[in-house]
């Protein structure tokens, strides 16, 4: 019986056929045109019998009526028997009624190939499970200087609500859901963040909303969704940062957070997110209406908003605000991947064309039309995370895994 623990040698044999065949064709071409060449002790039936040759294994592809692939054969023989296996095997001239071209690649010892791998493995080992009790003076400041950040966190309120040492004094505050999430702030630098710590929103931080621009900054889970839901019905909040999907802010890297919060958005784009209707919300937070056809003119059109300009002169990206305005009244549709820069630009009418072959870098879609239930589920097929739009009509089933911003006008 064979064993592959005894393996020695591992043959690759390239084959060709002229025409369509499949894999059990190629092993019956094997062992007939093979059988009886070497004599009955290199006879490739009895080796496999007695476990001296392993399994033949067939990887082959058929295409414009070619068939081409490898063949992979393990041997427990010596150097030199396998070699005349090997060379046996270039004999084969047919397989099925197809003419056919066997060529040996090469022959790599195994137990080469297993001694390298030991040779690496053994390296990480050495660096990485060793623990050579050395003193790196860089990591004990670093403790250090993280400890006194995180022994600055304090509270605000009645209800104690955790909060940086800067958030009284800022004209900015950074509301996140709780307490772990202000210390991992507090380790980045940023001292204005306070924790509502669930969905009872304290009074001191509704308060504080009033007095301070405030960012509204929550997990990319349904609690951080359900946490701004009921911040945006009491509180005064003035943007919303959207933390990637399923990560939440006490996890987050210090790159992840600064750009998750330099890219925050005005709250009036995503206050039709959670409402379904703005008639009971204040006159100062309503989304005015889309534009109509009529101011779709020629002019309009034609114009280039200063946003683009400057991203045509300087080469950076806009924010995602920045491209809103940029693609509003200008008929203009952009594909934008996680660092907001364009993939793809097009006419807002040839999106459905487009889904189909656009880059998978993409991540979110700004168009200036409305969008339907039908253009709605070929987005959040392609995996799209947000889409922002002049309006949603007819949308009955709302997905919970893309975000959809409506446009003011």
């Amino acid at each position: 019986m064979y064993s592959p623990d005894t393996t020695k040698y591992l043959i690759h044999i390239s084959l060709s056929a002229e025409g369509v065949v499949e894999k059990p064709d190629v092993v019956g071409a094997i062992f007939g045109q093979t059988e009886g060449l070497l004599g009955e002790d290199l006879d490739l039936r009895d080796l496999q019998r007695t476990g001296r040759v392993g399994r033949i294994d067939v990887q082959i592809t058929s295409k414009k009526g070619e068939t081409k692939g490898e063949i992979l054969i393990s041997s427990s023989l010596d150097r030199a028997e396998t070699a005349i296996l090997a060379a046996s095997l270039e004999t084969i001239d047919r397989v099925g009624p197809c003419v056919a071209h066997v060529a040996v690649e090469s022959i790599e010892d195994i137990r080469v190939s297993k001694r390298k791998l030991i040779v690496e493995r053994a390296k990480e080992i050495l660096i990485e499970r060793f623990d050579d009790g050395t003193i790196d003076s860089d990591e004990l400041l670093d403790d250090v200087r993280q400890t006194l950040r995180v022994e600055k966190i304090g509270s605000i309120g009645e209800e104690h609500a955790p909060a940086g040492p800067n958030v009284i004094e800022a004209d900015a505050i950074i509301i996140v859901e709780g307490r772990a999430d202000v210390l991992n702030l507090l380790r980045y630098g940023i001292k204005n963040a306070v924790g509502v710590e669930g969905t009872n929103i304290p009074k001191s931080v509704v308060d504080l909303c009033e007095k301070k621009t405030t960012t509204a900054f929550f997990d990319g889970d349904r609690g951080g969704e359900l946490i701004l839901r009921e911040l945006m019905q009491v509180a005064d909040i003035d943007f919303v940062a959207f933390s990637p999907k399923g990560k939440s802010v006490e996890d987050m890297t210090r790159k992840e957070v600064i750009k998750t919060l330099r890219n925050k958005v005005p709250v009036e784009y995503v206050r039709d997110q959670y409402f379904e209707t703005s008639a009971e919300l204040p006159v100062d937070f309503r989304i005015g209406r889309p534009s109509s056809d009529a101011d779709d003119t020629p002019e309009r059109k034609g114009k280039t908003s200063a946003p683009a300009k400057h991203q045509r002169e300087a080469g950076g990206p806009l924010s995602l605000k920045e491209h809103i305005d940029d693609v509003k009244g200008q008929n203009t549709a952009r594909f934008l991947n996680d660092e907001l820069t364009v993939v793809r630009e097009m006419r807002s009418d040839e999106v459905e064309k487009a889904i189909e072959t656009i880059d998978p870098a993409a991540t979110g879609l700004v168009l200036d039309r409305p969008v339907d239930q039908k253009l709605l589920d070929r987005l959040v097929w392609k995996g799209l995370s947000y889409v922002a739009a002049r309006d949603f009509k007819g949308i009955i089933k709302r997905p919970l895994s893309i975000r959809l911003l409506k446009m003011g006008s």
